[in-house]
C-alpha cells in the first residue's frame, strides 16, 4: 500500500509546476522537438501542438520535473520535454520580432513558402478543407510583410496571404489547387520558415506509389495479447503487413517495411524510416484490445484532417469482410499519425480482446483478405483522387 501511493504521489509532483521566479531563454535541441497544449496526458501521451525545427529561440516561465512551460505570445503557452530545450542564459529577450517579405516558388517536385523572419520562433500549422489550406502561426512574430512574391513555378499552391491575428502572432495561409493533402514539412533556413508542400502527383494509378508499411510493434514491445491463446500482436501484426506488401507488389507499387522481423523501434525511428523513405503515403498495422470482451470490430485513424479521405476509403473496405464498425477515428494522438509529410492511416484491424475476432486474426486467409480490402481502399481514394 505504501508503494502505491508512493507512485501515486510522484505521478502528481511529476505533472505539478514548479514556481519560477525569473524566465529564461533556450533553444529547441534533439530529434524531432515538439510542443504540447497542457500537462493532460493519457497512454498515448500529452496532446500535441506541433513538431519544430532544432535552433527555435523559446522562453521558459515555468516547469515541471520533466517540462518546461514557454510562452509562445502574448496569450499562448507550450510545453516542452526539457531534454528537447537547452537552456542559454546569454541569449537576451528583444521587444518584438518583424516578418519580412514572403516568397512562393516551386521546383521540379515541390511547392515553396519561404516566411523571412529576425528569429528562429515557434510555430503550428493546421490543415484546413473545402477548400483545402495549410494555416502556419508565428508565434512571437509582428508583420512587417509589405509584400508577396508569387512565381509561376509553384504549381499547387493557388494563394497566399497572411494576417496579424494578435499583436504578436502573424498567421500565414496558403490555399491549394487539389482537395486532397498530400503533405508539407516545416523548417528553418537561416531564420527564413520554409513550408515544402508535395504536389499532388501526375499519375494516381497504385502502380505510381511509393508507399511505406508500418508493422506495430515489435521486440519486447508486444503490444496486446489474445483473449484465449494469448497470441502477441507484434507477431500478428508483421504477418497482416507482409501480405499487404504482397498485395501492393502485386499491383506494381515502390513498398518499403519498416520491419520485416521482430525487431524493435522507437516511434522516433520510425518516423525517420518513413521521412528519409518519402512515401506517397503510409499505412500502419495493429491490432485493438479492450478491458471489455465484447467490443468487437475494425477502424482506422488519421490526426490531421486533410488526411482523413484515405482512412474513410479502407474503413469502407474492411467492414466488407463482415467485421464490426468500431469507427473511423480522427484527431488521433499516435505518433506516428502526427507527422503532416504524407497522408497517413492506422488500421485497427480487430480485436484481440474479443473471441470471434481472435480466431479470425490467427486464420491465415483472413490475413490475405484483409490485405485484399485494404488495397481495395487505397485504390478507392486514388480514383476519388482523379476526380479533382
Amino acid at each position: 500500500m505504501i508503494r502505491f501511493w508512493l507512485v501515486i504521489y510522484a505521478f502528481i509532483l511529476s505533472n505539478k509546476l514548479i514556481a519560477q521566479n525569473t524566465y529564461f531563454l533556450g533553444k529547441t535541441t534533439g530529434t524531432l522537438p515538439y510542443l504540447e497544449y497542457g500537462l493532460g496526458t493519457d497512454r498515448l501521451g500529452g496532446a500535441k501542438m506541433a513538431f519544430l525545427d532544432t535552433g527555435v529561440l523559446l522562453k521558459v516561465v515555468d516547469s515541471t520535473i520533466a517540462n518546461y512551460k514557454v510562452r509562445l505570445s502574448s496569450n499562448h503557452f507550450g510545453f516542452i520535454a526539457k531534454n528537447n530545450l537547452k537552456p542559454d542564459r546569454k541569449l537576451k529577450p528583444k521587444d518584438y520580432f518583424l516578418t519580412s517579405s514572403l516568397l512562393i516558388n516551386g521546383d521540379n517536385s515541390y511547392d515553396y513558402v519561404s516566411i523571412a523572419l529576425d528569429e528562429k520562433l515557434p510555430y503550428r500549422s493546421i490543415q484546413q478543407i473545402n477548400p483545402s489550406k495549410i494555416v502556419i502561426d508565428v508565434f512571437g512574430a509582428t508583420s512587417n510583410t509589405n509584400w508577396v512574391t508569387h512565381r509561376i513555378s509553384a504549381k499547387e499552391i493557388k494563394n497566399v496571404y497572411h494576417e496579424q491575428i494578435e499583436d504578436d502572432l502573424f498567421r500565414v495561409i496558403i490555399e491549394l489547387q487539389h482537395a486532397q493533402h498530400w503533405g508539407y514539412s516545416i523548417y528553418y533556413e537561416n531564420n527564413k520558415l520554409i513550408v515544402k508542400i508535395k504536389r499532388q502527383p501526375a499519375d494516381l494509378d497504385i502502380n505510381k506509389m511509393k508507399i511505406v508499411i508500418d508493422a506495430g510493434h515489435g521486440g519486447s514491445n508486444t503490444g496486446a495479447s489474445g483473449t484465449k491463446t494469448k497470441i502477441l500482436e507484434k507477431h500478428y501484426t508483421l504477418l497482416f503487413a507482409k501480405e499487404l506488401e504482397k498485395e501492393l507488389l502485386n499491383e506494381g507499387a515502390n513498398v518499403y517495411m519498416t520491419r520485416n522481423s521482430d525487431i524493435e523501434l522507437s516511434m522516433v525511428e520510425r518516423m525517420e524510416l518513413a521521412k528519409n523513405n518519402n512515401p506517397d503515403f503510409l499505412i500502419s498495422v495493429h491490432l485493438n484490445s479492450s478491458v471489455k470482451d465484447s467490443v468487437n470490430g475494425t477502424s482506422t485513424y488519421y490526426k490531421h484532417i486533410g488526411f482523413k479521405p484515405l482512412t474513410q476509403f479502407i474503413q469502407l473496405q474492411m467492414l466488407k469482410l463482415n467485421l464490426a464498425d468500431f469507427g473511423n477515428i480522427g484527431s488521433f494522438n499516435f505518433l506516428l499519425s502526427a507527422p503532416t509529410d504524407y497522408p497517413n492511416c492506422l488500421v485497427e484491424v480487430a480485436f484481440l480482446s474479443n473471441e470471434e475476432d481472435e480466431k479470425k486474426i490467427m486464420d491465415p486467409q483472413f490475413h490475405k483478405a484483409v490485405a485484399k480490402q485494404i488495397t481495395a481502399g487505397i485504390k478507392d481514394w486514388l480514383k476519388s483522387c482523379k476526380k479533382d
